[in-house]
């Protein structure tokens, strides 16, 4: 231990303890804006530097370990005008246009200013301008960068991507896409990590919300929506709900109220996903396909862009199942607009996800029959449907707990645990469990692969009816491509692997609810296999909405229709 003093308390500390670590242990708050424990400890920003008895210059709390009887002051007037300088040049530099940012109200640079009762500023503002391609489903905006690393650190060392670079020098220094290369043509997955970690609005989502009103004015548009499964584990957290309060039927409620004519789960398509995807697993694990490599899950968008553009000799070990939200958006323009007598085209399918490769993913071609168009016509993040919300002016405390509609109003747990990581691997053995012996295993026979690990990825075996099946979880696409450079070098085998881009699945998704410095991805898929623990029904292939969507229209899975209809040719 290692006595010190911070703002004349004395306490004392495990040896190694940064200063920060050791205020926040009294409670004593310090502003930072780069910090990110483990990730980004690169003392960038200069708005944690604190006072210490004896040395000349401010020492940063974020990155300095405290030392036996080091005396600190976190506040003292030095320390207090170097804080308002730093902040008031980052500001010199920064669009300061906080009703338009998508930032506001949840942005620490904002905060910082605030509580620093900044009012004007001594700096003549100069800011920094850079062309961005804004039909892109991920926008930065330079101007209201704070250097702060973060976005590049993110990349590098938890996905392992390099997409974000720093360029220019001294006060031109500036973050953007490395090698000088335009977004569009760089290998970005889309995961959002690099949103959900900046401090500011620097990074953000396509804004949707536009297009989605523009739907519901249409009269002769029937606006049909889906939620994913994650979406209910984070979207009250922005708006005040508690997690017992932010049901996901007050998400169908809330989205009746702005004009949506029909709402369905994505859990429910999830089934149907599993139905195709583990069909096809026994398939190829009973034909021998998967004695060499595996089969790999391809229902994250941001893993199918990693692969085909980092391992494109490997796709077509690709599930050929399209992702739960393309297979909503195929069965809405066919069997539910033959259902209700329409054309597809009058049919217009918004999907709420945790997601921002999704955006990107929608742009996915359908034909069938005399139709061609899209699955899925507009996506919105956790995030947009929080703002909808307000700018609708709905109060979230007002809304009631409303059933999905008919006809696929039914889901099971095994399609809700698809927005955590192993989940879709839970999912696909208790069906395929079933499929290969007629009959169902214990719900819970396969809870080992759950979690988020800290590293690498989670692997397992089990025994079903005499065959050994070796499967592997894992996500974060750094892990990812550890896992990949293994089973390519035949140093481990594999018979499924589940692949999630984001780290912990799509509860930590790019389209989540922002919390600075926190990782909630663990605890919102632990509110998802509480749901699942608590479903009437567990099993996928038990969803009688799905049976009956195979007696009447895509009559077995793996059939011509279904094939027609959610599954793809996936390409390098």
């Amino acid at each position: 231990m290692v006595n010190i003093t911070i703002d004349h308390r004395e306490i004392s500390v495990p040896e190694g303890t940064t200063i920060m670590e050791a205020a926040a242990s009294i409670r004593i708050q310090i502003p930072k804006l780069c910090y990110l424990k483990d990730i980004n400890e690169i003392s960038a920003c200069r708005v944690c530097v604190v006072e210490v008895e004896g040395q000349n210059r401010l020492v940063t709390a974020c990155n300095n370990v405290v030392e036996e009887g080091m005396v600190i002051y976190t506040n003292s007037p030095r320390v207090r005008r170097n804080r308002r300088h730093t902040v008031d040049m980052l500001l010199s530099q920064h669009d300061t246009s906080c009703p338009t940012c998508v930032r506001s109200g949840n942005c620490s640079l904002q905060a910082i200013a605030n509580d620093l009762n900044l009012v004007g500023s001594l700096y003549k503002k100069e800011l920094v301008l850079q062309e961005w391609d804004m039909s892109y489903p991920l926008i930065r905006e330079t101007n209201k960068c704070v250097k702060c690393m973060r976005c590049i650190q993110i990349c590098d060392k938890v996905q392992g991507m390099n997409i974000w670079d720093v360029s220019g020098t001294g006060s031109r220094t500036t973050v953007g896409v490395s090698g000088s290369r335009d977004i569009k043509t760089a290998d970005c997955t889309l995961c959002g990590q690099c949103i959900t970690h900046c401090p500011t609005g620097a990074l953000r989502e396509r804004d949707d919300t536009a297009k989605f009103y523009r739907a519901l004015e249409k009269e002769d548009t029937i606006v049909v929506a889906q939620i994913a499964p994650a979406v209910r584990a984070a979207w009250g957290e922005s708006l005040g709900l508690s997690r017992e309060e932010a049901t996901v039927g007050k998400i169908v409620d809330g989205l009746r109220r702005m004009g949506v004519d029909y709402v369905f789960d994505t859990s429910f398509s999830a089934d149907l996903t599993i139905m195709e995807e583990g069909n096809e697993f026994v398939e190829r694990y009973q034909k021998g396909d998967l004695d060499e490599y595996p089969m790999f899950t391809s229902c994250c968008p941001g893993w199918v862009r990693f692969i085909k553009s980092q391992y494109p000799q490997m796709v077509s070990r690709l599930s050929t199942a399209k992702s739960p939200q393309q297979m909503f958006g195929a069965v809405m323009k066919s069997a539910f607009a033959e259902k209700l007598g329409v054309d597809p085209e009058h049919i217009y399918t918004v999907s709420i996800m945790p997601c921002l490769a999704k955006k990107a993913e929608r742009e996915m071609p359908l034909f069938y029959g005399e139709f061609a168009g899209h699955d899925v016509d507009c996506v919105l993040t956790t995030r947009e449907l929080d703002r909808m919300f307000r700018a609708d002016y709905i109060d979230p405390r007002t809304l009631r707990d409303v059933k999905f509609d008919q006809p696929f109003e039914e889901n099971s747990g095994a399609g809700v645990i698809f927005g955590a990581t192993g989940g879709v691997m839970e999912a696909a053995l208790r069906s395929a469990y079933a499929i290969i012996t007629g009959k169902n295993p214990p719900a819970d026979a396969f809870r080992e692969i759950r979690g988020v690990k800290p590293k690498g990825w989670t692997e397992a075996e089990f025994d079903i009816a005499g065959h050994t099946i070796a499967i592997a979880v894992v996500s974060g696409l750094k892990n990812t491509r550890d896992l990949l450079e293994a089973i390519r070098k035949k140093k481990v085998h594999y018979h499924f692997v589940e692949v999630m881009a984001c780290p912990g699945g799509c509860s930590g998704g790019g389209g989540q609810p922002i919390h600075d410095g926190c990782e909630l991805a663990a605890e919102r898929g632990e509110n998802l296999y509480f749901l699942d623990q608590n479903a009437k029904i567990r099993f996928s292939h038990e969803n009688p909405d799905i049976k009956k969507l195979y007696d009447e229209y895509m009559e077995a899975p793996g059939s011509h229709r279904a094939h027609q209809l959610l599954h793809t040719e996936h390409h390098r």
